[in-house]
């Protein structure tokens, strides 16, 4: 696989038009529930997590990576692959868990919608029937070249939260040596945020979503190196701005002794300690990644059971040549957001519910992963070598462990 590229106005033109669904995958992992753990790890520890952003956003390149070179290699989505190698029955089963997954994280980032919105004084009453009709609307009478060039504007929109961390006036020789130089606290309550901080960084859905979006969007073989430059910077700019929602809440609620409970909490902390206006920033960055991320969970799902059970899909395909795919679709947007609508709901334990379904399911889809990625037959020459395979791997066996962690810590928070 050729690696080099050439820097001219032809590499630059055909490299925007091959980018987005690196990018836009990557930041929607900064969704309502990744915020609200940057946002404890702040509060709770200072800087002294900043270092694990490193290896995260290294283990996030790895694992998209070898998705995204999949879906160009084979012009075939994750689940369709599953299907044909696995069997239907397999299929069928992990698409009815992939359903129950998504719909309760679709639940988590319509509850961060109505959040930030009761910031700005605005009812999730009015809010959330507005928003849910907006996404519907725009991804029913869109076509996909649209549809991503609005979810590459909502990535330019996480900036907020860099405003928002310089806006906190940390103390930035400690945030560039926290980052650079790890360190270690030996209690229970740090390691399950670390523990944390990797579980959040790599959801099922990302990689149903990057490698539909590639096939859907034509990538060929001999452009792949773009497409995974496109992953990369997408990787880097989502862990940039989770450092500094990190940043922002160490700087202000940590240095004062102060508590969080979730991201919303945040935004109303940071307006006495950093001025309202970096609080603000943070609220409006709490809604666009709502929005964004509830745009973009239903589509992947609505991409991944179709694949999967053999239907018609995608965004530039019309209702009558793709029924189960826009039913699909628009019955997820519409129980995230009744849900949320029910009074009294209890958001912070939908949030821990969706997090553990998160955790029990990624591990499984590693193992997938991997195993069609090591397939001469599927990959031919483009299988991970060796080294590259340790890493794989080893990568894996981490996240599944840790995940396998999470998944136990998040049920007894949730018990008691």
């Amino acid at each position: 696989m050729k690696t080099k590229i050439k820097i001219s106005w032809k590499t630059i033109l055909l490299f925007l038009s091959i980018v987005g669904p690196g990018i836009i995958t990557a930041n929607v992992d900064n969704d309502v529930g990744g915020i609200a753990t940057y946002s404890l790890a702040g509060s709770q520890f200072g800087y002294s997590l900043l270092w694990s952003l490193i290896p995260i956003t290294l283990l996030l390149i790895l694992v998209q990576e070898m998705c995204a070179r999949m879906g160009v290699v084979t012009s075939k989505g994750l689940a369709d692959l599953i299907r044909e190698n696995f069997g239907l029955s397999v299929t069928f089963y992990l698409m009815v868990a992939l359903i129950v997954v998504n719909v309760a994280n679709t639940i988590s980032e319509f509850a961060g919608i109505a959040a930030a919105g009761e910031i700005f004084g605005i009812s999730r009453f009015i809010l959330v029937p507005i928003v849910a009709f907006c996404v519907w609307y725009m991804v029913i009478k869109g076509n996909y070249k649209l549809i991503e060039r609005i979810f590459l504007f909502a990535c330019v929109i996480y900036f907020a939260y860099i405003v928002s961390g310089i806006m906190a006036k940390p103390e930035w020789g400690l945030v560039v040596k926290s980052t650079l130089i790890p360190t270690f606290q030996f209690s229970s309550a740090y390691i399950m945020m670390l523990i944390g901080l990797i579980g959040t960084t790599i959801a099922p859905w990302m990689q149903f979503y990057l490698q539909s979006s590639l096939v859907e969007k034509g990538i060929r073989k001999e452009n792949y190196i773009y497409s995974k430059l496109d992953v990369i910077i997408g990787c880097i700019i989502t862990d940039v701005v989770a450092l500094f929602i990190i940043v922002a809440t160490a700087a202000t609620i940590f240095k004062v002794g102060g508590s969080i409970t979730d991201a919303a909490d945040a935004a109303v902390g940071l307006q006495p300690l950093a001025g309202k206006w970096a609080g603000y920033l943070f609220a409006f960055g709490l809604l666009n990644a709502g929005i964004f991320a509830a745009s973009i969970l239903p589509l992947s799902t609505a991409y991944s059971v179709c694949e999967g059970l053999g239907w018609e899909s995608g965004l530039n395909k019309k209702f009558s040549d793709a029924k189960g795919f826009y039913i699909l679709y628009t019955s997820m947007i519409i129980i995230g957001a009744v849900v949320i609508m029910i009074p009294h709901l209890n958001l912070i334990y939908i949030m821990y519910i969706s997090q553990v379904l998160n955790g029990i399911l990624i591990p499984i889809i590693i193992i997938f992963m991997l195993k069609l990625l090591n397939d001469k037959k599927i990959m031919g020459e483009y299988v991970n070598s060796r080294v590259y395979n340790i890493i794989a791997w080893l990568g894996a066996i981490l996240t599944i462990a840790l995940t396998a962690v999470l998944v136990v810590v998040s049920v007894f928070k949730t018990i008691m």
